[in-house]
């Protein structure tokens, strides 16, 4: 020490000093700002799990859980191990082995750092940081790849599989009939509640604490899918719930549980594309643009607010693009002129 300046510094934190920059108790504070904000449960889990995500990290490298641990170099190195280190689906025992590689796609990484900038723009934004790391931190570059949808007698295949006699299966096969019927996100879906659906008017109501944009929608259905709900919710009877999916002992739902049976269904239809609840949704809303329907309307059930998220979204098949070149291709029309020409000094 400088006897000339004398001690200026405090070398030890008090307790107060250390909680401040507890990650679990900024963590709370930030869950709790959100919630102020009204953000939905959905969010919320969704925050919840991505924090725990990132403590099964830095708990394994033996970082501090502190704010000022995680800098853009430990981010940078969080990113590098799930890309290349981490297990997928690691110790889920109901998942099989096969799907359990290593590396995580770029989007659920990209997912995964989401929330981290929103937690720490919030932490800046309140002054407990002076530097927000995940400024200096760029997403994972994401391949865009062409989104395969079935075809129509896969998704036959697929729908021979449930057992009508059971009451799993039964419940899994009017669920995906209700996905294609309605363009549904899986968990909105699940989300569903007798009081949501009109079986006499053919409509499903979509909540707005349940749907992506927090927007509610009205959807129509199809005769044979209300009277397929129809049956369900009467066989839910004696579980006395409110939800229209319920598992076997009358509990709602859940999304991976779905994920898992549709994986075993695809399996035993001997499909060879990955099958997953949203394949629904791209090739609802693929098979309704070829067959004519109005993009319009299209966003509107699908619940996109902008139309390019809808174009974005709707991947026409090699077999439409082929049709529709047939029918539309300019050279068609100059070959037909020339032909046209040749036709007449044949005749001259």
């Amino acid at each position: 020490m400088d006897k000339r300046i004398g001690k200026r510094k405090k070398q030890t934190r008090s307790a107060h000093e250390l909680d401040a920059l507890c990650l679990d108790t900024l963590f709370e504070q930030f869950i709790r700002a959100k919630l102020a904000e009204g953000r939905s449960k959905r969010t919320i889990d969704q925050y919840r799990e991505n924090y725990k995500f990132l403590l099964t990290y830095i708990d394994s490298k033996g970082i501090e859980r502190t704010v000022n641990s995680l800098s853009p170099v430990v981010i940078r190195d969080y990113i590098v191990w799930m890309l290349h280190e981490k297990v997928r689906f690691e110790g889920h025992q109901f998942v099989n082995e096969q799907y359990k590689t290593v590396g995580l796609s770029p989007v659920t990484v990209n997912t995964r750092l989401k929330t981290l900038r929103v937690f720490f723009g919030f932490l800046h934004s309140e002054d407990h940081i002076e530097h927000d790391p995940m400024r200096l931190v760029k997403n994972v570059e994401e391949n865009e790849n062409e989104i395969v949808i079935l075809k129509v007698e896969e998704l036959q295949r697929l729908l021979e599989i449930p057992s009508q006699r059971q009451f799993c299966d039964f419940r899994d096969y009017v669920l995906m009939n209700l996905l294609l019927d309605s363009f549904l996100r899986i968990n909105e879906a699940l989300s569903l509640k007798v009081s949501d659906i009109d079986l006499e008017a053919g409509m499903v109501l979509v909540r707005g604490e349940n749907a992506k944009n927090r927007k509610s929608r009205t959807i129509p259905i199809q005769q044979s899918t209300a009277s397929l709900l129809k049956e369900l919710i009467e066989e839910n009877r004696e579980f006395n719930a409110d939800f229209v999916f319920l598992s076997n002992y009358g509990e709602q739902m859940t999304a991976n549980h779905f994920r898992h049976r549709l994986k075993e269904y695809a399996t035993k239809a001997n499909l060879t594309s990955k099958v997953h609840p949203h394949l629904f949704r791209h090739t609802a809303a693929t098979m309704f643009l070829e067959n004519g329907g109005d993009i319009r309307h299209l966003q509107m059930m699908l619940g996109h607010r902008d139309l390019r998220m809808v174009l974005r979204y709707t991947h026409l098949s090699k077999q439409a693009l082929k049709k529709q070149h047939e029918q539309y291709s300019p050279i068609i029309q100059i070959l037909e002129k020339k032909t046209s020409r040749r036709n007449m000094r044949k005749n001259a």
